[in-house]
């Protein structure tokens, strides 16, 4: 019997010991914040009050569903006109190298900046989208002060920015498919349609699935974007749970933010976890 050491733990303790003291315990140091009225000097238990409080705020509900949505819009998009652009760069189009750094530049961009350059594109009398509406004769909208199209508009502003990344990955699971499955579906007839679905779809599942949930998980927890464009407004339209947290944090509520933060957590892991687990079963079925 060889006789068991702790000689392998070694290399893993530097990593658990920074993870513990970075994420485990910050992570049930809030859990227990959200359960108090606290500020930098004191606090009082007042158990689920926080919660409760939460829950009964309309705002509070408002930033929730428009997380929701957000998360949806952008991640759905992402990976649709991620997978697309994929397919077309790697088809041996002109200037191929070149069309995928200026998909990928965005992503290099700071967010605030990406923010502030299309709060002005966006402006609804000099912004140069809607100047460009008005010279062929179409009458732009309020991208960012119409409270129905404030959130959607800082969706599509989000996908702009990401979809870079997600064609990247996309890319590189393309890249990984054997040619051989394309030829053997053009020997058995198959179309251009036809081998995109039944070959490069299921074949890129394992990039499909990285792209679904990096862009989930982005956009429940994006605060960034949305702040340099809308701070939430106008009135609480395109509030996400992250700029209401933020939002308690400057009002000095500092209980119910850090409810609002254990809250998107839960969130976070209550809809990516079933998915991962959900992926992987299909995984073993194929």
């Amino acid at each position: 019997m060889r006789r068991k050491t702790p000689y392998p733990y070694w290399f893993v303790a530097p990593a658990g010991a920074i993870f513990t003291v970075f994420f485990v315990v910050p992570t049930l140091t809030s859990f227990y914040f959200a359960l108090t009225r606290w500020d930098l000097f004191d606090q009082t238990f007042i158990g689920l009050g926080n919660f409760a409080q939460f829950f009964s705020e309309p705002f509070l509900i408002k930033g929730t569903v428009n997380t929701l949505l957000f998360a949806g819009i952008t991640s759905g998009l992402k990976t649709v006109l991620g997978l697309l652009l994929a397919v077309l760069l790697t088809s041996g189009i002109w200037a191929q190298g070149f069309l995928r750094s200026v998909v990928f530049f965005p992503v290099l961009v700071s967010t605030i900046g990406v923010g502030l350059a299309f709060t002005e594109l966006m402006h609804p009398t000099r912004g140069a989208i809607n100047l460009t509406l008005q010279a062929v004769g179409i009458a732009g909208p309020g991208w960012l002060t119409d409270p129905q199209l404030a959130l959607l508009s800082v969706s599509l502003v989000d996908v702009w920015r990401g979809v870079g990344l997600a064609t990247l990955i996309f890319i590189a699971g393309l890249a990984s498919i054997s040619p051989e499955y394309y030829e053997a579906a053009r020997m058995d007839g198959a179309s251009r349609w036809q081998q995109f679905w039944r070959v490069t779809v299921p074949l890129v599942r394992p990039a499909t699935v990285t792209v679904v949930l990096l862009s989930l998980i982005g956009g429940m927890r994006l605060f960034d974007l949305i702040w340099a464009m809308t701070r939430g407004g106008p009135g609480f339209s395109s509030d996400v749970l992250a700029s209401v947290i933020y939002k308690q944090y400057q009002a000095g509520f500092f209980g119910l933010s850090t409810a609002g933060n254990v809250i998107l957590f839960v969130l976070i892991a209550a809809i990516i976890l079933p998915l991962v687990w959900w992926f992987e079963r299909r995984k073993t079925d194929l």
